[in-house]
């Protein structure tokens, strides 16, 4: 991700991907470095296309770059990779603003597609008019995130961030909680509060030294990705402050994190980390590139273990898209590669290796999808469970700088409650951090 949304080191791990953190620390498989421009050909014969990454978007892991190839002799792709979104996105701005320095293809986060489709579309192709590439492939909100107002599509999506809740049956059934993840998704549905009154049900009769949930950050990012309207109006206008869903979300997290159903740390940092190997947590928001970084982090004893429950409220945690930049030394050639890159065929593909879920509702019914297995969550029906969640994703307002907003109200606001600092302190130290990061 997704992840990104970025966020911390996922490698080439089964069912691991990109998916675009709200905090944006996402991570991949190379230092921090900016793009290179590398060059158009590898002198033999051969048209070389870059594409221009963060984190782990699993093209290469799911062996597409190789099939690609050999469909068409003729091109290498090579990518160049950023760990950290935070990172390579100022990068890919700068080069978008000056108009230099790209590469043939670069991936956008979703929490920095709105910002692109409002400030740099003149740069990129539309690829909405490549042939192969059908509108209702993708699911109408995804589609319309990177089409600008005049129906320029920008940018091709590579997938979403479908939200369930990832549980230990075997730490749920200690706590004297239900195992069945049907039985368990009623206990929540419908409604967040309900979801924290189960975690004080979880901490009363819980192993000892356990917490409910994994974060604060992950739960209030959670809460509010089922939201329609968050950060932004639908004018565009900044409304963060004033938006009741906003603060509902903060002070529902924060009462979690006073209550001590959530542990004290950020999300895709080692301390963090260190809470999936030692089982300090039975449950955590789950869009479907998690299970990917849960198997990275657990011991082998884990394996089977969780299960995977409809979370309260459909919401979206991360997603990609592909662009490609006018400028670009291989313009038509990295257009064809984009197309078949996010063809509902490859889409389907990258989530039976890497769990990238799909932004092609066309790929919902293929095989890969409908018969998705995880090693972490035994015989649960991910692909069914995830695919009924997208279906349910609200049409959300996504605004140019949600990503500085997301991270300033979990890494310097919910964070703070866990440290001693009363809900009402950790809204004022968040809203000063965000608002004084709005204006630079």
């Amino acid at each position: 991700m997704r992840a990104a949304r970025t966020r911390s080191a996922r490698k080439a791990l089964a069912l691991a991907a990109v998916a675009s953190l709200g905090t944006g620390l996402l991570a991949g498989c190379a230092d921090d470095g900016g793009d290179d421009g590398s060059s158009s050909g590898d002198g033999k014969g051969k048209t070389t296309i870059t594409l221009g990454l963060f984190g782990t978007m699993g093209f290469k892991e799911a062996g597409l770059y190789a099939e690609y190839e050999k469909l068409n002799p003729n091109i290498k792709i090579a990518e160049n990779v950023v760990e950290r979104n935070e990172n390579y996105y100022p990068s890919l701005l700068n080069h978008l603003t000056t108009n230099s320095g790209l590469q043939d293809v670069q991936a956008v986060e979703v929490g920095n597609i709105a910002e692109i489709v409002n400030t740099q579309a003149a740069k990129l192709e539309d690829l909405s008019k490549v042939s192969g590439v059908n509108k209702g492939d993708w699911l109408d909100w995804k589609w319309q995130q990177a089409t600008t107002k005049d129906g320029q599509t920008i940018g091709l999506g590579t997938d979403i961030g479908p939200m369930a809740i990832c549980y230990r049956k075997d730490m749920f059934e200690k706590a004297g909680l239900p195992t069945d993840r049907a039985e368990v998704a009623k206990l929540w549905a419908g409604d967040w509060a309900k979801f924290v009154d189960v975690g004080e049900r979880y901490q009363k009769n819980g192993p000892k030294g356990t917490t409910f949930l994994d974060s604060p950050g992950g739960l209030i990012n959670a809460i509010l990705s089922s939201e329609e309207e968050k950060f932004y109006d639908a004018s565009g206008k900044v409304v963060y402050k004033t938006n009741p869903a906003v603060r509902n979300a903060f002070d529902l997290t924060a009462e979690a994190a006073e209550k001590g159903l959530v542990g004290a740390q950020t999300q895709f940092q080692p301390a963090w980390d260190q809470t999936i190997a030692n089982n300090k947590f039975a449950a955590m928001a789950c869009p479907p590139w998690m299970l990917g970084y849960i198997k990275g982090k657990s011991q082998p004893d884990a394996k089977g273990k969780w299960d995977v429950a409809v979370a309260p409220k459909s919401g979206n945690w991360g997603g990609s898209f592909l662009t490609v930049p006018k400028s670009g030394k291989n313009v038509e050639e990295a257009k064809k590669l984009v197309a078949w890159l996010t063809a509902p065929q490859q889409q389907a593909k990258l989530f039976k290796v890497q769990g990238s879920f799909p932004s092609a509702q066309a790929a919902y019914d293929s095989p890969e999808v409908t018969g998705a297995k995880n090693d972490m969550t035994g015989d649960a029906p991910i692909g069914e469970i995830f695919a009924e969640a997208a279906k349910q994703i609200p049409v959300q307002v996504i605004g140019p700088k949600d990503q500085i907003i997301q991270q300033g109200l979990t890494d310097n606001g919910v964070i703070l409650v866990t440290k001693g600092k009363s809900a009402e302190e950790a809204w004022k130290t968040a809203t000063k951090t965000i608002d004084n990061n709005l204006d630079q």
